[in-house]
């Protein structure tokens, strides 16, 4: 989804430039004097140089000032929705956008922004009736008509997305990509004759393309129709015999039969054909694999299959990244390190293939090999701001605190003001390591700079406000920001647990344990914090003996400080010291 909220934001600000520069008066109102006028658009203008130089703090600003001139400023409020895109805040964009549309109802780009929001926050009835609206105001603009149709997929109405794909085909003519969508819209309505009869159509015009008279044998081996199958694979190959797809199919087809011998060598054989390049086999076996992965004991096919392809090949880093990928998969991480680490030597300028390498450290617990690689890969990448967020984890692990927070202030100076969630991130993990350090003040410091940049942070939010309650202080803001934790992942049991938590501290005990009762029911992890957490809770409410239990759990989970030991012992509930927190 943030994929494709940035696109969308691109979308806004090319469409904002497209105003500033095409327009004398891109905020006039009919409502304001024009000295009022004049005023806004000033401001507006002095807000859109500064956006366009960069400084995005001192431009929304001005923009917020544009609102107050004139609430009903459409290109403004337009403006504004793009920065909450930018800091990741879609439901105030969504707000804003829909204002502008209702000030300025003709306008093209705000209402297909609207839409695009919609379509990507999965409010898929309003994405189809915002698009579906676009489509009668511009009937010329007939990629909208996708738009529309995707949609209505979505919203789960396939048969009007199945009419809204033949009325394009009816306006643009017969292509592959609406075929297609069509051929996946009726396997959903569980539809496979009208299905198949859209490949065949596919076939029946483009006789010289062999991959759907494959595509049409895959459905029939799908089916466990072997002899329909195998007719149509025949066919393919007296068009194609070099087909890669007609090469895995053939595999797959031996594979069903019971032939596994003869779907090995069908796939070696296409390995070691010269004709083909290392590209096209590499997607032979991948899609060979995806199949294998089905049985964990004839995934050891594909490792010889591999070698085969590395002596061939025994320069080609990509494949060694991708032997890597599957080496970690079947959990031979020795080897698959091997196989990264020869990528990062034959290849020092691949970020991808450092990345799998570091991955694979902290994946191993090699921290100390994840702080080497992200010292190498800050000299070989100096603009790349993950490897001092990954470089402060690391240090944090081995308990080098003052360095991680180094690493972090030094990763800031990098980050652009207009990257506000990275900034927001750094800034909570500095507030994480502070606390650790018992530095509750520089912790909380850090945590409102952290939200200045991003108020939806969730994680910052949740910690902010769990520290707090350890420490006793603001205890209705803690209660705040843990609330819109909640509301954000109501199933997350360490946010469950901090809501409960903050509860408990404000003597608030019922619903404390309304809470950590919930929080258990969502735990996958055997927590020994909650359980503690659920025996103080227990024993506050009166439950005393049950509290015990939990406690005694709690300490078989894994919990072991002296202060539960005592509890245990003595069978009372102690409040746990800072020492031990």
């Amino acid at each position: 989804m943030k994929h494709t909220l940035l696109v969308i934001s691109s979308l806004l600000c090319l469409a904002a430039e497209t105003l500033s520069a095409g327009q004398p008066h891109p905020v006039q109102s009919k409502t304001i004097r024009p000295s009022v006028q004049r005023k806004l658009d000033y401001f507006f203008y002095e807000g859109i140089s500064l956006k366009n130089a960069g400084k995005f703090d001192a431009a929304y600003e001005v923009f917020k000032h544009c609102l107050e001139i004139d609430s009903t400023s459409a290109a403004t409020l337009f403006e504004l929705s793009s920065f909450y895109l930018q800091t990741d805040q879609p439901e105030k964009a969504v707000s804003y956008l829909k204002k502008a549309v209702a000030s300025s109802p003709e306008n093209f780009t705000y209402k297909l922004a609207l839409a695009s929001i919609f379509l990507n926050l999965d409010m898929f009835g309003e994405a189809a009736e915002a698009y579906e609206e676009l489509v009668r105001a511009h009937p010329e603009k007939i990629e909208l008509n996708y738009y529309l149709a995707e949609a209505l997929t979505r919203k789960g109405d396939m048969d009007e997305a199945i009419r809204r794909f033949d009325l394009l085909e009816e306006m643009t003519g017969m292509s592959e990509p609406l075929s297609m969508q069509k051929y996946r819209l009726y396997m959903e309505l569980e539809q496979p004759e009208k299905a198949f009869d859209e490949l065949k159509k596919l076939a029946a015009k483009y006789p010289g393309d062999a991959r759907y008279l494959i595509l049409i044998g895959d459905l029939y081996l799908e089916r466990k129709e072997t002899d329909r199958a195998l007719e149509c694979y025949q066919k393919a190959s007296a068009i194609d015999p070099e087909s890669p797809y007609y090469t895995v199919s053939m595999a797959n087809y031996y594979a069903t039969i019971g032939r596994t011998d003869s779907a090995e060598a069908q796939i070696h054989a296409a390995l070691i054909n010269e004709k083909l390049d290392v590209e096209i086999k590499v997607g032979i076996l991948s899609r060979y694999i995806q199949r294998l992965q089905q049985s964990s004991d004839e995934m050891k096919i594909a490792n010889v299959l591999f070698r085969t392809l590395l002596e061939q090949h025994p320069e080609d880093v990509e494949l060694k990244l991708f032997y890597g990928t599957l080496l970690v998969y079947q959990k031979s991480l020795e080897e698959a390190h091997f196989q990264f680490q020869l990528a990062t030597e034959m290849a020092p300028d691949n970020e991808r293939a450092w990345q799998q390498l570091l991955n694979l450290a902290f994946l191993q617990q090699h921290v100390e090999e994840a702080v080497r690689i992200c010292l190498k890969c800050r000299e070989l990448f100096p603009e790349a701001t993950e490897y001092y967020y990954y470089l402060g984890i690391a240090y944090n692990q081995l308990q080098r605190y003052q360095d991680a927070i180094d690493t972090y202030y030094e990763g800031l100076k990098i980050i652009p003001e207009s990257n506000r969630p990275l900034r927001s991130d750094f800034y909570g993990q500095i507030g994480d390591i502070r606390y650790q350090m018992k530095q509750p003040d520089e912790a909380f410091a850090a945590y409102e700079e952290a939200l200045k940049y991003n108020e939806r942070n969730i994680p910052v939010l949740n910690n902010y406000s769990y520290f707090l309650s350890l420490e006793k202080k603001d205890l209705d803001k803690a209660e705040r920001m843990s609330a819109q934790c909640i509301k954000a992942e109501p199933n997350n049991a360490t946010y469950l647990d901090t809501y409960a938590w903050v509860f408990f501290v404000k003597g608030n005990y019922m619903l404390a344990k309304v809470y950590i009762e919930n929080a258990l029911r969502n735990d996958t992890t055997n927590s020994p914090e909650l359980l503690d957490h659920y025996g103080d809770i227990l024993y506050v409410t009166g439950e005393r003996e049950k509290g015990l239990e939990q406690w005694i759990k709690a300490k078989e989970a894994g919990k072991n400080t002296q202060t539960l030991e005592r509890k245990i012992a003595e069978k009372t509930y102690l409040e746990t010291p800072k020492d031990e927190q």
